[in-house]
């Protein structure tokens, strides 16, 4: 069964398509890649399964319900939370507030809150800065705080939008053996977005690819490292001679 299911969803600003006509489907706890050069409609189709942008046409599927005109909340509290690709855990609020914030959605009591929080913290390696500012944290620290918060909303649907730009090599293997953590401890589903190709080789099931807003090509990572359109679109032709 399908845990999302986007069926030929559009996007405009200003009379130019940002997506046009996209449809693709998630399993259930699958690791599924979006990639696509920038300005490519990545981040605006998670924006538009999330609830941040409203989709002009198309319907989005979860767990066989429409959620196309639900709000980010209502989203949110069926079962998807997406990190930001800036990062923005917050920086005045310490790693433990931080996370407590997604904590909230199900954790009305502040107390509640900040031991799910701390428990959150705890399975990401993190509790032992917990009272450490998020503006002092390093940006692999702050990355985990993020992904820390949309954790503490409980999803079933994790949507990772770039968590690991700016990641030296050590820091990208961290972050790559969390999501396959995430995915064996909590069954979960994970769509995420990345320009770092060795990651999203490493890590995908399936990778979708995007340009100029369209679909243009899907299959397994092996499939699109060989792909022609996609590596004139994206890849490059020195990837394709190294892959």
């Amino acid at each position: 069964m399908a845990k999302l299911n986007i069926k030929k969803i559009s996007k405009r600003f200003g009379g130019v398509y940002a997506v046009n006509d996209v449809s693709f489907k998630l399993e259930d706890g699958a690791i599924i890649g979006l990639i696509g050069p920038n300005g490519a409609g990545k981040s605006t189709v998670f924006r538009m399964i999330a609830g941040v942008y409203p989709a002009d046409a198309g319907g989005i599927y979860f767990d066989k319900d429409e959620i196309t005109k639900l709000t980010p909340y209502d989203i949110c509290r069926a079962g998807i939370a997406m990190t930001s690709q800036t990062t923005m855990p917050f920086m005045k609020l310490s790693v433990l507030q931080s996370t407590m914030v997604g904590s909230f959605l199900h954790c009305p009591k502040t107390p509640d809150a900040r031991r799910d929080a701390f428990a959150v913290l705890e399975y990401l390696g993190l509790d032992t800065k917990w009272d450490k500012l998020v503006a002092d944290c390093n940006i692999a620290d702050r990355k985990i705080v993020e992904l820390a918060r949309a954790l503490a909303t409980r999803p079933r649907l994790l949507l990772l939008d770039e968590l690991m730009a700016g990641l030296n090599p050590q820091e990208v293997e961290m972050i790559l053996t969390k999501i396959r953590e995430i995915r064996r401890d909590k069954h979960m589903t994970i769509l995420f977005v990345e320009h770092l190709m060795q990651a999203v080789m490493s890590i995908s099931e399936y990778v979708y690819v995007l340009d100029h807003g369209e679909l243009i090509a899907s299959g397994t990572p092996q499939e699109i490292s060989r792909n022609k359109q996609v590596i004139t679109a994206y890849l490059g032709e020195n990837y394709n001679a190294e892959g």
